[in-house]
């Protein structure tokens, strides 16, 4: 199989108040990630507090592409009033499983 890019990010909610629209942005962004040209997975995980999606795009530049417009473009308007986040992205020989992801989330990724 060709290179893929892989994107793990996880999300937690500042205050309790916000879950009801931080669940709006998660549904439509998560739909328009899995109809996005590219896409070759996109799946969620709450784990603790921390509510993670972990997508798998044909190249970056995909899944820039996903990121600039529609239901998560407006998602992440409004992200740094209810959450706080760290993410990570990296290329991969073959689509990863939920535990490697996680052990790099954990020790790689970056503040949002």
């Amino acid at each position: 199989m060709a290179e893929v890019y892989v994107s793990i990010t996880g999300l937690r909610l500042t205050r309790r108040r916000h879950v009801l629209r931080f669940w709006w942005h998660a549904v439509r962004s998560m739909a328009q990630a899995r109809r996005a040209p590219g896409n070759l997975s996109a799946e969620t995980r709450t784990i603790g507090d921390v509510h993670h999606t972990l997508s798998v795009w044909t190249d970056q530049g995909a899944m820039r592409n996903f990121l600039a417009c529609g239901a998560h473009r407006e998602a992440m308007k409004v992200f740094h009033a209810i959450a706080t986040g760290r993410t990570l992205g990296f290329a991969a020989d073959r689509p990863p499983d939920w535990e490697t992801c996680l052990q790099r989330w954990s020790s790689e990724a970056r503040e949002v």
